[in-house]
């Protein structure tokens, strides 16, 4: 019965593209995309590739449309003046590592990040986008859930049919285990992997985990992996702003389990600061299978190699 509205939603993003002419910025434009809603672990590329580039003597900037904020932008992210309710909590965690701007106008936030310095952008979240130029584009794909049941939103989770993204892509960021080179004839694939940094404390501690992200299964896994004894697990929808109550019900099951609250770095930044710092995060980072083939593309677009 969805399909009809499947149709209609890749149709309606192909017309987009075709009618929107595409703006070049002048310095190289990276993107970091995916083809299904949420899920992939795009946000943890985009911040291992803004350290590597900046470790290699480049100035890149992020443009991140800050999903779930209240302010419109173009606007520079300050983690210490913005909470997440008005710029998103991704975008938060993105100015932790580089100079990060949100707004619906990535063309407008391009020309803003360039005219503070920036030599290369990062385009978070931009594989669907049309109004800029990408020198490079990366379709980061989680290898357990893949592209879902294939369908396109509302029918399955595919932002577009998969065939139209992979041929717009350059490279495939492939996460997780799994070998990918034969499913994508033509294209280089970067293996990558999460992993958890620091957490080797929480090995045989209780723990009531809780997460809004865009698959929470992966974060209660990678507990169970530390060798956490998880009691209680909760999984709120992606960018959920979670109210004082749910947080009350949270601490009181922790409370009477004698465990810890354990959360992401992602959800954290969605709490005031007195939860903050009632409830631990658990920060992951990409580590790359091929260190020299990351550099070859990233030479594609930077100019000169990186450090890795």
């Amino acid at each position: 019965m969805l399909l009809p509205l499947a149709w209609g939603h890749a149709a309606l993003g192909a017309a987009r593209r075709a009618l929107r002419p595409a703006w070049h910025a002048g310095v190289p434009v990276l993107c970091i995309g995916n083809l299904v809603a949420g899920g992939a672990g795009k946000t943890p590329i985009v911040l291992s590739l803004a350290r590597i580039l900046a470790a290699a003597g480049h100035g890149p900037h992020i443009l991140s449309r800050g999903y779930g904020g209240t302010l419109a932008g173009p606007l520079r992210v300050d983690p210490a003046r913005h909470s997440a309710a008005q710029v998103g909590d991704e975008p938060l965690l993105l100015a932790r590592v580089a100079p990060s701007w949100i707004g619906r106008d990535r063309v407008g936030s391009a020309k803003a990040a360039i005219a503070q310095g920036a030599t290369i952008l990062l385009l978070d979240d931009g594989l669907q986008n049309p109004t800029l130029h990408q020198d490079l584009s990366l379709a980061v794909i989680d290898a357990a859930y893949g592209f879902g049941n294939g369908r396109v939103i509302p029918a399955g989770p595919l932002r577009e049919p998969a065939s139209w993204g992979l041929a717009r892509a350059h490279a495939i960021v492939w996460m997780g285990s799994g070998a990918a080179a034969n499913a994508f004839a033509g294209k280089t694939v970067l293996g990558a992997r999460l992993v958890p940094r620091g957490g080797e404390d929480l090995k045989g501690r209780r723990v009531v985990a809780f997460a809004g992200i865009g698959r929470p299964e992966k974060f209660f896994a990678t507990l169970r992996e530390l060798g956490a004894e998880l009691g209680v697990t909760r999984a709120f929808p992606d960018h959920h702003p979670y109210q004082k109550a749910e947080l009350r019900e949270l601490a009181a099951a922790a409370q009477a389990r004698d465990a810890i609250l354990v959360t992401t770095e992602k959800d954290q930044v969605r709490l005031s600061p007195a939860w903050q710092a009632r409830i631990r995060a658990l920060a992951v980072e990409v580590v790359w299978d091929d260190a020299a083939a990351l550099e070859t593309i990233l030479a594609r677009v930077s100019g000169r190699r990186g450090h890795g």
